[in-house]
Parts: C-alpha cells; structure tokens; sequence
C-alpha cells in the first residue's frame, strides 16, 4: 500500500479550511453532508459555525449532527435543534438532525471485529458524499476525538452510540456504556468508522482541524481549557492517516503541555481505534505529510 497524503498547514483562518479541501482536488458530488460537531451546551473548546463557513459555503453543503446518548442539551431533536440555534449553526447553515424521526437505517459490517451493525440516522441516505469536518482533542472515554470517531459515534444515532459505546449489547443501558471492555469499545468504534466510509465509497473527505486543544471532548459541558497551543489543520482522503498524523504533530511538540494530553490518549489507549480500522482496511497509517 502507497503512502496515503496528508495536507497540513500552520495557518488556522476559516480561508485555510478551504484552501486545504481544494489541496484534496476532490470533487464531491451531489448533495453534501458535512458532518462536524455542535458543541455540547457550556462547552467552550467546540469549532464556532464562523470559523467553518467559509467551507460549508464553498460546498453548499448541509450541517449533520446525531443526538447523543446520554443527558444534556442534544439528547432529544426538540433540545438538539434548540442548541443548533444558540450555536448559531441554523443561523447560518441548513441543518440536519438525521436521527430527528425514527426509524434508524442499519449499515451491515460483516467484517467487524466486534459489531457487526451500525445504527445510523436515516437522513444519512439522503446525502451522496460527505466532508468530515473534525475538532482534533482529547476525550474521556475514547482518548482522543478526530476522523475516526466522527465517523463512528459522530454519524451513529443516539441508540447506536449507545449500542458502539456498549460493544454491541443491544439494550445496553446508560450506565453499561462506562463498564465496557476499553479494547472492544475502541474496536466497536473502528467498525462503526468502517461502515460509514464503505457506504460513502470514494465521495467522503476529511479535514482535522488541531486548535483549542482539551483533554475533553466538544461533548463536555464542563471540559479542561485547552492544554497545548494549536498546531494547525489537516486535510486527506484517508482517515486512518488524518489521525496517525495528528497524533505524530501532538508527539513531536515541544508545547509543555504535550504530556498531559498525550497521558489522557496513552491512558484510555486511544490510538488503538486507529490501529483497528487499519486492520479493517479503511487508511494506511503510512503517509506523506505535505506541509503548504
């Protein structure tokens, strides 16, 4: 397997998320999900619409969300649209809960190492290709949130983040979703990434964008501030390699606090997610870091 390429750039300007989805010189086509995360009530680290606008205006493309799967304000549509307003992302953008109605499509992961299904919003069906637009951090469960867990947690509705987060238990309840394996729910989230990238086929992109960067996830609403200056934004065909290259950037810094973001990744043995959707095929973890 070739080097897959990874664009990177020191510059964070709403102009540089665009300019790096042209370096992709990937045409998306027909209607365009842009898959990023709203930004959990209290949260002060999520990407703000602002900063993403130029790129969703370049794509004309439709901002996707899923509600959660556990208490806050967008674990229910009505809460969910409410947020989106307050974030102004209906502001400016269409919005798309694709889990607001029921019933949830199912994409098949025959091949999964521990799923072998994954419950997604139905609005998903609608949408011919997707930019996945990504806030690179730490997260308390997964370790760390980029490509891959967009993919998986991020385009899962609220019954399949829960059924990810419990390793396939079909009534896994909020409560089982922190008692499961560490190992099985990293995989459980690489199956989940794999099905979405298969369904999407060659029509999906990814930018990574390493700014504001917590331990805690945009799904916090109490996180840690940001604990390292920011680095910059990634773009890439290959999600696998988006996040191996992430991961090197965070290593090779020399910020003080390197460590304690790396300690929360190392602790919850979050590059494990990449090593498992490796191995199922989805991006190489070989690649080419192009700095523009």
């Amino acid at each position: 397997m070739s080097k897959s390429k990874v664009y990177f750039t020191r510059e964070l300007t709403p102009e540089s998320v665009v300019k790096m989805f042209k370096m992709l010189n990937k045409n998306l086509p027909g209607k365009i999900a842009i898959k990023l995360h709203s930004g959990e009530e209290g949260n002060q680290n999520y990407l703000r619409p602002q900063f993403v606008k130029p790129m969703v205006e370049y794509l004309n493309g439709t901002v996707v969300e899923c509600n959660t799967a556990y208490d806050g304000a967008r674990d229910t549509t009505e809460k969910h649209l409410k947020l989106m307003e307050s974030h102004e992302w209906s502001k400016y953008f269409t919005v798309d809960i694709m889990d607001a109605e029921g019933p949830d499509d199912v994409l098949e992961i025959p091949d999964g190492k521990v799923i072998k299904k994954n419950y997604v919003g139905k609005n998903l069906k609608n949408y011919d290709s997707m930019l996945v637009l990504s806030h690179f951090k730490g997260h308390p469960m997964g370790g760390f949130g980029g490509a891959l867990k967009q993919l998986s947690i991020g385009v899962a509705s609220g019954k399949g983040k829960r059924y990810i987060h419990c390793a396939g238990a079909e009534n896994g309840s909020y409560e089982d979703m922190f008692k499961t394996d560490q190992i099985k729910f990293l995989e459980s989230m690489a199956d989940a990434a794999s099905s979405v990238v298969r369904h999407f086929g060659e029509n999906i992109a990814y930018i990574n964008v390493m700014c504001n960067m917590s331990v805690d996830c945009d799904c916090c609403n109490v996180a840690e501030d940001p604990c390292m200056k920011d680095i910059g934004i990634l773009a890439s065909l290959d999600p696998v390699a988006i996040d191996q290259a992430c991961i090197d950037l965070v290593k090779k810094s020399d910020d003080p606090g390197r460590d304690h973001l790396l300690e929360r990744i190392n602790s919850r043995q979050g590059t494990h997610t990449i090593d498992a959707a490796y191995e199922l095929g989805i991006g190489n973890k070989e690649y080419e870091l192009i700095e523009v």
